[in-house]
């Protein structure tokens, strides 16, 4: 559509073109059964097979093993920083953490009100320029479990291998990076993720989970905050967000007519090389982070001299050429394009050429 922008948005973000209008033909009357998705009862067969073929295209391109669950729940990332404490903590054996950013912050916030916890590493001191290095971290092999943020969308940071945590289960916040690129799921006892950045739109949070340790719950837990409850009720025990798992259905079909998660992953690399070396051959602009660590997702850059007003006049210049959330996050300044999955190569090549234009412009 000629009318499209660029958007850059770090979430609710950019959602592929296929997928949108897909849903707009079907939206009126999905399949021929005379209703809107949205109208539907969740728990009618027409409704069951939606989420039967988001759960199952999630595991094809994910490789989720058998002994994971897949649940679709709500609240966000930010829920699960106090679900996964109340359902995973086990008393005596505090939970280890990795402090890379504004993420962590708040999971550790959620996590003190229910256990005990220690802080193994944390790049704080250096502004979460990088992330720690393996020398730096020290894990409890009695830990309930270890909390990390594989990617990190204020600071610009990335996991590009996972700490080993040996017998520890690994629980991980992949909001921003789920499906950009290949993981093993087997490594880690419970993956969450918003949908709102590379699964399907906002509203719908999903989680993998190693099925033996959903039993691991108090009984105290209020239902509803139980892994085990929905696992049990197939994220059936309520009426989940149903739209939203219909989407994540056709992102998961887009992802595989685009050759997967492996293709996907090339694609985001080549991305990312084309405006980190935007970024590297100028010397107008910088970027804060760490080259070994930089996100593939979330790439933040600068004006040299942190020039505040040419940094607003970029975002004003971008937004009226079509480059629209390039604004940096209001605690750390500056300028951030992310370019999840859905963001193509077309659309980074334009924000480079809008870079170096803008470079001639002013610097």
């Amino acid at each position: 559509m000629s009318d499209r922008i660029f958007n850059f948005s770090a979430g609710p973000a950019v959602m592929p073109m296929p997928v949108l209008e897909r849903a707009r033909d079907e939206l009126p009357n999905f399949q021929g059964c005379g209703m809107s998705v949205m109208e539907m009862s969740h728990r009618s067969p027409e409704f069951e097979g939606i989420l039967a073929h988001a759960e199952s295209g999630l595991r094809r391109n994910m490789g989720i093993p058998d002994d994971y669950a897949i649940l679709f729940l709500q609240g966000g990332a930010s829920l699960q920083f106090s679900m996964a404490p109340m359902n995973l903590y086990l008393p005596g054996q505090p939970i280890d953490v990795i402090h890379t950013g504004a993420w962590t912050e708040k999971a550790i916030e959620e996590i003190k009100k229910v256990a005990d916890y220690r802080l193994v590493a944390s790049t704080e001191a250096e502004k979460f320029r990088r992330l720690p290095r393996p020398d730096e971290i020290e894990f409890n092999p009695s830990a309930s479990y270890v909390h990390i943020c594989s990617n990190n969308t204020i600071f610009g940071t990335q996991w590009r291998s996972f700490p080993d945590t040996g017998a520890v289960p690994l629980v991980a916040d992949m909001s921003s990076d789920i499906l950009s690129r290949m993981v093993d799921v087997s490594k880690f006892g419970l993956i969450f993720a918003g949908a709102q950045k590379n699964i399907g739109p906002a509203g719908v949070t999903v989680v993998i989970i190693r099925k033996e340790l959903a039993q691991r719950t108090p009984a105290s837990v209020p239902t509803m905050l139980k892994y085990a409850t929905h696992l049990k009720n197939n994220s059936l025990y309520n009426t989940p967000p149903t739209f939203g798992i219909y989407m994540i259905a056709l992102v998961m079909d887009w992802i595989e007519a685009e050759g997967g998660v492996v293709a996907i992953e090339e694609r985001n690399e080549a991305k990312a090389k084309l405006l980190y070396n935007a970024i590297d051959r100028s010397g107008f602009y910088y970027g804060p982070a760490e080259a070994s660590d930089r996100s593939y997702m979330n790439v933040n850059f600068r004006v040299h001299g942190d020039n505040e007003e040419l940094e607003k006049k970029f975002v004003r210049e971008a937004e009226a050429a079509g480059l629209s959330g390039l604004k940096g996050h209001r605690s750390v300044g500056g300028l951030r394009a992310s370019i999840y999955n859905a963001m193509s190569l077309e659309g980074v090549q334009a924000l480079t050429d809008f870079m170096g234009e803008f470079e001639r412009k002013y610097g």
